[in-house]
């Protein structure tokens, strides 16, 4: 008689290798033991069967996320991050060194930010190290710490304790980062095409945007692909808007560079004609773009050259967010979009005929295999069993104050999406909200 399972989770669609089919998904201390036939007979202490609308999707893997604690908890924390994170669907979460204080440059603040992660988050988190010109020369030391890459900027970060690096700065850091064959990810726009561009802000959006042109983006992608090419380094270009870019990541993909790139669901689902003046809920930088642009960054999600989509999770406290009274250069730069990343780019997906299917594997298998976590991101035996039953076709009105992150904002307020999350499994339990802190905090697998 075969062992006893944990539990068996049975669906009529279940994404398995890429499509949907009738399956049996057996658990077993945390791990997928089996996917069998939806009818095989499996001996298990919990079974659940889906619903006829239901879905069972692998848990999604958001490798951009901001969670700001400890030193601004006040505009996320661990907590609220990964409860939002487990209510959309992410059972594995990546967190950036900014914006928090200290940020994550150096071993210490590493340890402070486990410290706060542990006890507090609800699905896995990882991190992500900070390259800053006082850091550069003694990345190895948080690369050896388990760190999974390092963040730069070229251009300011809005905060003054994570400085950008020049472009001399960056080769130094693409060449340190080869010698030890880590990776470098970078927010890519021109500072000296900001400067440029800038102008005297105020409540116009499309006054805004004029500020950060795809020129920002162009160039610093060049200056990133150079580096990379005279350096041998691995380098992934951050939260893509402009699809002018496009074609330099596919010339240097077909070069054989190892250059990747990400979008995120605010460029996929959100356009430039639709965000009214004053409504600084939707900046980010770089900016929401026009409709055309957005179809652009479809295609080129379709055609391979953007490799996943993440949701650059990046709140604040409503102070910040509306300061200036609807002036988008004063207000806070950054979109809360963790809980909503999955049935905002569903939503968006179904309506140009892009199946679920391909939508997943941008925002779990591509995900989980750009962060070396192969038993992530899949339905297969030996993965670990995390899971989402997921309802594709139920109306989600989003109001932001029944979201989960720490403050009542998001550009998704009022906006009726298609699609709703209504369980996740980590490790092959259900995640509670309310419930224990049962994540878990990962390093880089050597």
């Amino acid at each position: 008689m075969a062992e006893r399972l944990d539990r068996v989770v049975r669906g009529r669609r279940v994404l398995v290798d890429g499509s949907f089919r009738p399956a049996a998904v057996g658990i077993r201390e945390g791990r997928i033991a089996a996917v069998a036939q939806v009818d095989a007979e499996l001996s298990a202490g919990e079974v659940t069967d889906l619903a006829d609308d239901e879905v069972l999707l692998p848990g999604l893997v958001d490798t951009h996320v901001h969670i700001n604690e400890p030193g601004r908890t006040e505009w996320e924390g661990f907590a609220t991050a990964t409860r939002a994170a487990a209510a959309g669907g992410v059972t594995t979460l990546i967190d950036m060194p900014l914006n928090s204080i200290p940020p994550t440059v150096d071993v210490p603040a590493l340890e402070l930010k486990r410290d706060a992660a542990r006890a507090a988050s609800v699905v896995d988190v990882g991190f992500w190290g900070g390259a800053v010109p006082d850091s550069l020369g003694s990345l190895r030391q948080l690369h050896d710490a388990g760190v999974f890459g390092f963040k730069a900027f070229l251009s300011p970060s809005g905060v003054d304790e994570f400085p950008e690096l020049s472009r001399e700065q960056l080769l130094r850091a693409l060449e340190e980062i080869a010698g030890f064959g880590g990776l470098l990810i970078v927010h890519a726009e021109d500072p000296a095409v900001l400067e440029r561009s800038g102008n005297e802000g105020g409540r116009s959006y499309p006054r805004f945007v004029d500020s950060r042109p795809p020129e920002a983006e162009i160039s610093a992608i060049e200056a990133v692909i150079d580096g990379v090419r005279r350096t041998g380094a691995r380098a992934h270009i951050l939260h893509l808007s402009a699809a002018d870019a496009l074609p330099v990541l596919a010339a240097a993909k077909a070069e054989g560079l190892p250059v990747t790139a990400e979008t995120c669901p605010h460029y996929l689902a959100l356009d430039e004609e639709h965000i009214p003046d004053g409504a600084t809920q939707y900046k980010c930088c770089p900016p929401i773009r026009d409709a055309a642009n957005q179809d652009a960054l479809w295609r080129g999600l379709l055609d391979g050259t953007l490799d996943f989509i993440v949701s650059d999770h990046s709140p604040s406290t409503p102070e910040r967010k509306f300061a200036g009274d609807g002036d988008f250069s004063v207000a806070w730069g950054g979109i809360a979009g963790l809980q909503l990343g999955l049935p905002a780019v569903w939503t968006a997906a179904r309506r140009r005929g892009i199946p679920l299917e391909r939508v997943v594997r941008w925002m779990a298998e591509n995900t989980a295999r750009f962060a070396g976590l192969p038993d992530r991101g899949r339905i297969a035996a030996g993965a670990q069993a995390d899971l989402v039953v997921f309802a594709p076709d139920e109306p989600l009105h989003v109001d932001a104050r029944g979201l989960l992150h720490r403050n009542p904002v998001s550009a998704y307020d009022g906006a009726d999406l298609s699609g709703r999350v209504r369980a996740t499994l980590l490790r092959g339990r259900p995640v509670n909200p309310e419930g224990p802190a049962a994540g878990r905090l990962l390093k880089r697998p050597r």
